[in-house]
């Protein structure tokens, strides 16, 4: 009865639509209904159908959670589509009506615009071009990414002390590394250039990434691919900034293929086995660096007859290791209420690090000469290079034997980027804006390429600032119930992220200010993220549970399920897969390609351990097979 209000083009649009998704239940029936009575009401006609907005329109009446509406949306994209093809050529229509259903549907689904006059599919050029595992990353993040950024403003209270503490504690390592990075390079990349990096980084991965909540930064693991970079340049005379360059642009080249062909689905063969251990290593390396620079104090005391300031400095960084580790469990105590506690961990971090800055200030305390930053005085790159590194000084052969070097940084970057992500996507966590794992590949291949075209340090994923930003802007309950503190909600945003490293960028018009840091309270910082990243690893748990007795041990211990011989001897394969890693980081002949024996775990995992467990005992081990 209201048929005849449907112009002829439109009603044709819609029963192709019809068609394309054989509707048979009724639930189809009644949504392809609405579409009629949508078509009939509102008076349209094909090249509005078509138009962008009132597509827009017409989709903001449509409730996505309702499976009719749902359907109904789908009729409505596909009318648009099928009123497209029929503006295009009449001809083009009468071919559709002689197809048979199953072409029909193949056709018009593989042409969502087409050139009548060549007869090229536009849909299939966007495919090739833009694969599709990209495409539904994109169509996952972009409902969500104006929310994004205005959720911030939503818990100020929660992200401006946040945004404090993640500041020093993404500084803390950036400054760090760089200051090792200058003696083991000679001075070619230094505390300028990774704080400038960091930055840079940190800013452009929080607005193209598919999971803001996840951090790039310097990792020890890089540092170590780049003193072997540097090794090798100066042994063969080659020079290192258009080697660095290239090894980038390479490493950039295969990250974004990784991305575009999906590549991180891969990534479900790095088991719990491989996770543990890799972690285990960011853990080690963490604390490793802090404890060397205090051992440095030591050294190269003056007087080896008086140890008064590397002891002072020791207990410096032990002192912010235990009070920041204080502060932050308060959240879980009994005392004092909730809103309290939540301060208490969220400035506390922050209060402590400035607190011990001061104290180093006092007439009193600096008369024991304990060692601040050291950082230039004005803003420029080391040896007061330019900005833009001359990539056609080395020759086409040169050019192209970078591509083996960035294999093995590629291998470093993919497992760190989506180990990182996936820590932070961790169902524990209950995010809720779903997940980007190829766009986030893409966004740090994007990245990597502009940093090495500047000779800046590389970033990539970090576990430590990235679950530092999780457990910052997550809301925590004591379940009484249960009697543990559960996590109620995440604050998911991008706002964090960009504005912490924005002002990591600006610390450099502030290097002056960082000559009053004291380097035991930055080793400090860096045994509590050493300590923190060690938190919820069962492997480095079952090396502590190794000597328990197992009466006490819970229920459900791999002690308990499989006894103590088959649970230690896998713990003893991770301890050594560990220690393997780690002498062949430490090997200055071996560090650029220690990368690829990161890839071995996966092998372990996947072809040498069934031999030796069944897949009941790797399921009680907690490391079931994907």
């Amino acid at each position: 009865m209201f048929v005849k209000n449907i112009s002829r083009t439109s009603f044709r649009s819609l029963l192709y639509s019809f068609l394309i998704f054989s509707l048979t239940s009724d639930t189809h029936v009644s949504a392809f209904n609405s579409g009629i009575t949508a078509l009939s009401s509102r008076k349209l006609d094909s090249n509005q159908c078509s138009s962008r907005r009132a597509w827009k329109k017409r989709s903001a009446l449509i409730s996505l959670n309702d499976e009719e509406g749902g359907m109904e949306r789908r009729i409505w994209n596909s009318c648009r589509i099928s009123s497209s093809l029929l503006r295009s050529s009449s001809k083009y229509m009468d071919y559709l009506d002689s197809l048979s259903g199953k072409k029909f549907r193949n056709k018009i689904a593989s042409n969502n615009s087409t050139d009548p006059a060549k007869g090229i599919s536009m849909g299939k050029v966007v495919r090739k071009f833009i694969p599709e595992n990209v495409i539904t990353d994109v169509q996952t993040r972009r409902p969500h990414y104006i929310s994004d950024w205005t959720d911030a403003f939503k818990v100020k209270r929660q992200v401006i002390p946040a945004i404090l503490f993640l500041y020093f504690s993404c500084l803390a390592p950036a400054v760090s590394f760089g200051t090792i990075a200058s003696e083991i390079t000679n001075g070619s990349i230094g505390i300028v250039e990774f704080l400038l990096s960091s930055g840079l980084c940190g800013m452009a991965y929080a607005v193209l990434c598919g999971q803001p909540m996840a951090f790039v930064a310097p990792t020890g693991l890089t540092l170590a691919f780049i003193s072997g970079l540097f090794s090798f340049c100066t042994l063969k005379g080659l020079p290192f900034f258009p080697i660095y360059a290239w090894v980038g642009l390479w490493t950039s080249f295969y990250m974004i293929m990784l991305g575009i062909k999906g590549s991180s689905k891969l990534i479900r063969y790095c088991t719990r086995f491989t996770d543990e251990i890799f972690n285990g290593l960011l853990s080690l390396n963490f604390i490793y660096e802090a404890m060397s620079s205090l051992r440095r104090n030591f050294v190269t005391a003056p007087d080896q007859m008086n140890l008064t300031m590397p002891f002072v400095a020791l207990g410096m960084a032990l002192s912010t290791c235990w009070s920041t580790m204080q502060v932050t469990a308060l959240e879980a105590s009994q005392f004092f209420t909730q809103k309290i506690r939540n301060g208490i961990k969220d400035f506390g971090p922050v209060v402590i690090f400035i607190f011990m800055s001061i104290i180093n200030e006092l007439p009193w305390f600096k008369k024991f000469g304990v060692p601040t930053l050291s950082v230039p005085s004005q803003f420029e790159l080391a040896g007061g290079r330019n900005f833009i590194v001359p990539l056609s000084s080395v020759s086409w052969k040169a050019r192209l034997l970078c591509s083996f070097p960035a294999f093995f940084l590629t291998s470093l970057f993919f497992m760190d980027q989506n180990i990182s992500v996936r820590v932070v996507n961790n169902p524990e966590n209950k995010l809720k804006k779903g997940v980007a794992y190829n766009l986030d590949m893409v966004a740090l291949g994007l990245i990597t390429g502009a940093v090495s075209l500047l000779g800046l340090p590389w970033m990539c994923g970090a576990t430590v600032q990235s679950m530092n930003h999780v457990r910052a802007l997550t809301e925590k309950a004591f379940n009484e119930e249960t009697g543990e503190v559960e996590i109620v909600s995440v604050t998911e945003t991008r706002t964090t992220g960009f504005v912490v490293h924005a002002m990591i960028a600006g610390t450099v018009c502030l290097l002056p200010l960082l000559r009053f840091v004291p380097i035991p309270v930055v080793s400090g910082v860096f045994l509590f993220l050493g300590r923190k990243l060690m938190s919820g690893n069962s492997f480095l748990a079952r090396i502590r549970d190794s000597m328990a007795e197992k009466t006490r041990l819970p229920k459900h211990h791999p002690i308990q399920l499989l006894g103590r011989r088959k649970t230690n001897a896998f713990t003893l394969l991770q301890i050594l897969c560990l220690i393997g890693l780690w002498s062949f980081k430490n090997n200055p002949a071996t560090a650029m390609f220690f990368p690829s024996a990161i890839g071995v775990l996966i092998l372990i995992r996947k072809y040498l351990l069934p031999y030796f467990l069944i897949e009941d005992e790797l399921e009680a081990l907690g490391d079931p097979t994907p």
